[in-house]
């Protein structure tokens, strides 16, 4: 099931879809406080209980917690900030049903507390928290108190994931329906802790009015376009990915090439400097190795139908060149490392040479250099930079994002912490040159590329290297691929 994400207007939007469609705020409130009392009973037996609630429908999801954690056996204390007769709609409503004691917001509810449900403010907040609001947050945070957070912690923007001033650090989060960007991008996602969607009773059919453009990647977005063999295809027809080397860093394009021939591209060739050919020719025996001096004839080659720029190419007007060539031949491209410096003195005019077909890659330093000084979240930015040079563009971090010039969007929540290793971009590239020369699109390629670089530094741990990520792949695959959809025969 693909995994949608939405901001927080299209959540409102699908609440408000739900409601004209004859679901009751009322039944949503319920069901999400029974959801929060679900998570909560579920990782605490009956405990002391402070529930915080805000002024607003946050609020309102906490006076059923509180409720249904009564009655389940819990000691519960409820404290409001605000008063409770400026509560209105459905979250009077449940504060009307709502049959203990109602105390202020401060510091003294805490007392004795084994774990804090934080249903003050949800992922609509747009400005930082008021002084009582973030004392009680830093006083939490002093006593070292468990928290369930409704929806997001609060102070997280949930568009953003940008923390308003203070927010706590939460177990877990629940949110309803779907998830937000700020649940998946930092420093949110890090706030957040184990983040569970509860289904409240929206109907999925609301999406198609929503109409959201953004999702977190998953094989449920690109599977059934992933490039299987075919049980009468041949190396030919899995397309050639050809990588351009340089003359020193030489371990960042075989990195690439090698991941590129795991993915599956059914031949690889590095095109390097005379003087570096040696160096490649004495490493993997099953890549192709040519003079970069013969890239007018590679590239009269329409079989050659993929390319990976940059990785370990150093600097020059001749490197600028190269990519030029390459891009004007109209072949499906992943634009890395030094190749995104070459770009920069076009930043100007990137579309009218850049197409869906070319994949830059660059890390927050280069995307500066390459873009200028975007603002917004990564997930804006990301966005804007796509639509501004016509390319796929793969903001590369813990939270990457890959965005299509269209509007389109992934959230990559898949990469461990293992991946800070040296090389390791360099394989990233490989696999999405690889899954380009075997015809997946750039953005697909882009997607499936990230996934699978983090499913792969996963399943290897701690102790990873970059040559570890292509050797751990087909265990990733292997996972992937589902015997009862054998290959089919081509055509």
């Amino acid at each position: 099931m693909v995994a949608e994400i939405l901001s927080v207007a299209e959540m409102y939007r699908a609440d408000s879809l739900a409601m004209a469609g004859g679901i009751a705020g009322t039944r949503l409130m319920e069901a999400a406080g029974w959801a929060v009392a679900r998570e909560l009973r579920r990782r605490f037996p009956p405990c002391r209980v402070a529930v915080l609630c805000g002024p607003g429908n946050n609020g309102g999801d906490g006076f059923v917690v509180a409720r249904l954690l009564r009655g389940a056996g819990y000691a519960v204390r409820l404290a409001l900030l605000g008063d409770a007769a400026n509560l209105k709609g459905d979250a009077a409503h449940m504060a009307g049903l709502w049959r203990g004691t109602v105390d202020n917001l401060e510091p003294a509810v805490l007392d004795r507390a084994d774990v804090v449900v934080d249903a003050l403010f949800g992922a609509g907040l747009a400005r930082p928290l008021d002084e009582p609001t973030a004392e009680m947050i830093v006083e939490i945070q002093h006593r070292k108190l468990p928290v369930v957070a409704v929806d997001v912690p609060s102070g997280v923007d949930g568009d953003t994931g940008a923390v308003l001033g203070v927010a706590p650090q939460a177990l877990v989060t629940v949110t309803f329906f779907r998830k937000k960007p700020g649940h998946l991008l930092y420093p949110g996602r890090a706030l957040c802790g184990d983040v569970v969607v509860a289904d409240i009773g929206i109907p999925d059919s609301v999406l198609a009015e929503v109409e959201p453009s953004v999702a977190e990647n998953d094989p449920a977005l690109w599977l059934d376009r992933f490039p299987w063999p075919q049980v009468d295809g041949h190396k030919y027809q899995r397309g050639h990915l050809t990588v351009l080397g340089g003359a020193e860093m030489t371990g960042a394009a075989r990195l690439a090439a090698r991941a590129g021939r795991r993915v599956g591209a059914g031949l690889v060739t590095i095109a390097a400097p005379d003087q570096a050919l040696a160096v490649y020719r004495m490493a993997d025996p099953g890549n192709i190795v040519v003079s970069e001096a013969d890239l007018p004839t590679l590239l009269a080659d329409p079989r050659r139908n993929a390319w990976v720029v940059g990785p370990g190419g150093g600097q020059g007007e001749g490197r600028r060149a190269q990519l030029r060539a390459v891009l004007d031949s109209g072949r499906a491209c992943v634009i890395d490392a030094d190749a995104l410096g070459w770009l920069a003195p076009c930043r100007d005019s990137l579309r009218k040479f850049l197409t869906p077909a070319a994949v830059l890659t660059p890390h927050d330093g280069e995307f500066c250099r390459l873009f200028g000084d975007i603002k917004g979240s990564r997930l804006d930015r990301a966005r804007q930079a796509a639509a501004c040079s016509g390319a796929v563009v793969l903001l590369k971090g813990a939270d990457t994002v890959i965005a299509h010039p269209d509007g389109r969007a992934v959230v990559n929540a898949a990469a461990p912490p293992f991946l800070a290793t040296a090389g390791s971009g360099d394989v990233l590239a490989g696999l999405i040159g690889g899954l380009l020369a075997t015809g997946m699109d750039g953005f697909d390629a882009a997607c499936a590329g990230a996934w699978l670089h983090g499913a792969a530094a996963s399943a290897f741990g701690p102790g990873l290297v970059a040559e570890d990520l292509a050797e751990t792949l087909p265990l990733v695959l292997r996972n992937l691929y589902r015997p009862e959809n054998p290959p089919k025969l081509q055509g």
